[in-house]
């Protein structure tokens, strides 16, 4: 609650800002100049921003606090509008904290054990950091990229466009249309019941067969380039006509394609591995057993289901 309204003090702030820049008429617009390299704010010589109450605000503690609530909240702002709204914040925060010492608030029964937990989880971010720092290297992501490739076997996809029909006489009575010279994106713009078809013509883009149903897929993946289905394919959608436009080998995405999921992977394993390796190294007890995992049934050790 109390960060919530720090933050809406603080946009508060930001946001007056708004109307008194408005009061000035906009000059003319100028020719768009190639953008420069962002620069470092100034700076103080003895690096304090500010100071509260006997409290010195260093960029270390507007960096903190961009860690906890930046984000979106900040990722539009300048860095001169950045650096005010956490600055404000930070002043605030210390404010605040400030008054609740006063109020002697630390000596409340559950004040330690928060601190506490706070104080582990702070812990336990920088230690999970630091491990991740180390071990997810690019080294590392290059091998598992390696790796993954070495297992994708070649697969075909081809790229179609269908029209979706209610009945198979009207498919039919489409499919003449067409061969007599008919447009077949301007007809799926008209006919097709699939929303997506009305749109862009019919076209699907490239798929597998493993991504559309079996009777589509079987239709389509006997089918050449520039080749229109010889008669309706009934799927449990409808009646298509389906009309291939390419085919190819399925592109195998490069290292920096899929390097951020690699790299999020990595980090949830390294981090994973290091929870685990604790546990097998630590004593603990509880004293409050695990409730029983849900049996499914068909799996060993679930119940039989008694027939009739």
């Amino acid at each position: 609650m109390t960060v919530r309204l720090l933050l809406s003090l603080a946009a508060l702030t930001a946001a007056l800002a708004g109307p008194l820049a408005a009061q000035t008429p906009p000059a003319a617009t100028p020719a768009p100049a190639p953008q420069a390299a962002p620069q470092a704010l100034p700076t103080p010589a003895d690096g304090i921003l500010a100071r509260v109450q006997g409290v010195e605000i260093r960029q270390a503690d507007l960096d903190a606090a961009e860690e906890d609530i930046g984000g979106q909240t900040t990722a539009q702002m300048s860095p001169e509008q950045k650096r005010e709204y956490l600055l404000s914040f930070v002043i605030d925060l210390t404010l605040a904290a400030k008054a609740a010492e006063q109020r002697n608030v630390q000596s409340g029964p559950d004040f330690a054990r928060k601190l506490t937990y706070y104080r582990n989880k702070l812990l336990v971010e920088t230690l999970l950091n630091a491990e991740t720092r180390a071990r997810v290297t690019e080294e590392e992501m290059r091998k598992i990229y390696d790796e993954q490739r070495a297992r994708i076997t070649p697969e075909e996809e081809v790229r179609a466009r269908h029209i979706l029909v209610e009945t198979e006489e009207e498919a039919k009575a489409l499919i003449a249309q067409i061969r007599g010279g008919g447009d077949f994106e301007a007809i799926a713009k008209e006919k097709s019941k699939d929303p997506g078809g009305q749109r862009n013509g019919g076209d699907l883009g490239f798929f597998t067969k493993a991504q559309m149903v079996p009777e589509f897929a079987e239709a389509a993946f006997a089918m050449q380039a520039g080749q229109l289905s010889e008669t309706p394919v009934k799927s449990q959608f409808g009646w298509h006509i389906i009309k291939v436009e390419e085919r190819r080998q399925r592109q195998i995405p490069s290292f920096e394609q899929v390097r951020g999921q690699i790299e999020d992977f990595l980090t949830r394993r390294v981090q994973a591995d290091l929870v685990q390796r604790l546990r097998s190294e630590a004593q603990v007890q509880r004293f409050v057993e695990p409730p029983a995992r849900p049996q499914i049934p068909g799996l060993p050790g679930a119940p039989t289901t008694p027939r009739p």
